[in-house]
């Protein structure tokens, strides 16, 4: 719960005031019983009708005044809760944005996107409800007591027996529910997973006709989150009842010693009427009590949930006092000294020791698994190294703030991923102060400009999410537009043109020729042919460099390139 703390400084004086009127409301309840017994006991028992109309003025000044303060409580608690769970929010986003991709991999993508939203929001309702009811019903508890104890104290014998009952049910309430609720959260997670994996992958499963087995996946889910929820229900609803049978049978008790004291004539009516009036909103306040902790209960499990993010620490760190700034020839370098890296297991690369010159084109080849993508994926720090380093432009990349060291890198991944947006939004993207020039000449580059002017908007036409309205060659030119409209100093290809046709990928090619004098392009590939002309080819297998040259040289030396090139190209090397 440490991470609320920063809140409770900012929102201490809206918090403060908006439960000042909570009392204010309170104790205009709490006079109520006693005015009207005194109405009774000295009004209507003596026919003093201008004392009748008197104390029933009072009662309606004083309940004006306490609905006055309830509105403006409502106002209040409003504001700061809605501050505060947009706020919380915002913070959390920040949080999951700041964490390393070995940070994030500790949790479930569904589980985030829940505490983002579900468990926010119960953790919001639990603060507003602080300033309205929660606070409000151990104020009338309270309040109740006093009055009742100094109205009639022989009466208050009931209290002390019934309080404390009452309260040994709220605490085990607390204690029983907070596991129930947790399991119940996780559930939700689980449906939030079924839910987020079917939509990212739905037509996969209506190619493969396989909607009977993923709706059953879900139910499953949603199931165990109905079963979770029931049990977690039925635990607390149990001790509403018990709460409300001990306070009824102490109503009970009270009519009834009251009625042989009136008999007795120690006792007034209008103290009884009165008594039961505390009684009842004792019972009332006990109930939101009971309820303020079943919510308590969700908003702790929610908190924790939402801590365990907060808490978790950024495994990436670097100097404050590092700048990418480099030397002129330095410009673009890269170097991988005895790079080791494994995500949680067998090592994926293995002693990668290589050098790409500024400006050079570096091809990466090899087998499925082989580590390519991993490779250039500590590029821009998506992860650290296990061992060895990585340099760029002579610095030490963990030594750098991941935000500078990206700002001199563009890459266009393996999995094309576009925004719900414009074609010129999602291409501005990569550089937000590029003009319209720059963007159509990015375009043009990735040979995109075409069939982006022959739809009927041009580059306004609006793309649906993941750009679901596009061809996989076509989100994969927009891919690389927006990369290449960066303007940056390294570009890294993941794969980038395996849905263009030969002839297009050739012209994008000749197009970064270029463009990217003066730029270093690490190409990671399937096909020989678009790694063929490269100034360096990296050949890559289990995770380790196994040639390491030109085209040529490596015809001429290297095993597993020639089996590639004869894979594909169909001939045999001489």
């Amino acid at each position: 719960m440490g991470f609320l703390k920063p809140y409770f400084g900012k929102y201490a004086k809206p918090f403060s005031t908006a439960v000042l009127f909570l009392m204010f409301e309170a104790l205009c309840d709490l006079m109520q019983p006693t005015i009207m017994s005194k109405i009774i006991d000295v009004g209507v028992a003596n026919g003093d009708l201008h004392y009748v109309f008197k104390m029933g003025g009072l009662m309606l000044l004083i309940t004006a005044f306490g609905a006055i303060s309830a509105s403006t409580r409502n106002v209040v608690s409003s504001h700061v809760s809605q501050n505060f769970g947009t706020e919380l929010r915002s913070d959390l986003f920040r949080k999951i944005q700041a964490l390393s991709f070995r940070n994030l991999d500790k949790f479930d993508r569904a589980s985030l996107v829940t505490r983002l939203t579900n468990d926010v929001t119960q953790v919001q309702v639990f603060v507003n409800g602080l300033m309205r009811i929660f606070v409000k019903a151990p104020l009338l508890c309270l309040g109740g007591l006093i009055m009742a104890t100094r109205l009639n104290p022989q009466l208050a014998v009931v209290l002390a027996v019934v309080v404390p009952i009452v309260a040994i049910f709220i605490v085990i309430n607390m204690r029983v529910g907070f596991p129930y609720f947790k399991n119940v959260q996780k559930a939700l997670d689980r449906v939030n997973g079924s839910m987020r994996e079917y939509l990212s992958g739905v037509r996969v499963v209506k190619a493969f006709n396989r909607f009977d087995f993923e709706v059953k996946k879900f139910n499953n889910a949603n199931e165990e989150f109905q079963a979770k929820s029931i049990a977690a229900t039925r635990v607390m609803v149990v001790f509403s009842p018990l709460i409300m049978l001990t306070v009824n049978l102490g109503i009970i008790a009270v009519l009834w010693i009251g009625g042989h004291r009136v008999a007795q004539g120690n006792m007034q009516v209008g103290h009884i009427i009165a008594f039961t009036n505390y009684m009842t909103q004792i019972l009332f306040s006990l109930m939101l009590i009971s309820m303020v902790f079943n919510m308590f209960v969700r908003a702790r499990a929610s908190a924790s949930r939402i801590g365990e993010v907060f808490e978790e620490e950024n495994v990436m760190t670097w100097s404050e006092t590092q700048s990418v700034a480099a030397n002129a020839g330095e410009k673009g370098r890269i170097e991988f000294q005895n790079v080791s890296f494994s995500y949680e297991g067998e090592p994926v690369l293995k002693n990668i020791s290589l050098t790409c010159n500024p400006g050079d084109t570096v091809g990466i080849i090899g087998s499925t698994g082989s580590g390519k993508s991993s490779l250039v994926s500590l590029l821009p720090r998506f992860y650290d190294v296990d061992a060895g380093s990585i340099k760029v432009d002579g610095q030490d990349i963990r030594d750098l703030d991941p935000k500078k060291l990206r700002e001199k890198i563009s890459i266009v991944p393996q999995k094309t991923t576009l925004f719900t947006g414009t074609i010129l939004e999602n291409i501005q993207w990569g550089n937000e102060s590029a003009t319209l020039e720059e963007i159509e000449q990015a375009a043009r580059m990735a040979q995109a400009h075409d069939f982006i002017t022959t739809t009927p908007d041009g580059y306004n036409t609006r793309l649906g999410q993941r750009g679901v309205n596009l061809s996989g060659g076509q989100k994969q030119r927009v891919s690389i537009a927006r990369a290449l409209v960066r303007q940056p100093e390294i570009l890294i290809l993941d794969d980038s043109t395996s849905a263009v046709d030969v002839a297009t990928e050739a012209k994008i090619k000749d197009a970064l020729k270029t463009y990217a004098r003066g730029l270093t392009c690490l190409l990671i590939a399937q096909r020989i042919t678009s790694v063929m002309d490269a100034d360096l080819i990296v050949v890559l297998d289990q995770g380790e460099i196994v040639g390491l040259g030109t085209h040529d040289e490596l015809l001429q030396s290297c095993d597993v390139y020639q089996q590639i090139y004869q894979s594909q190209i169909g001939k045999e090397v001489r």
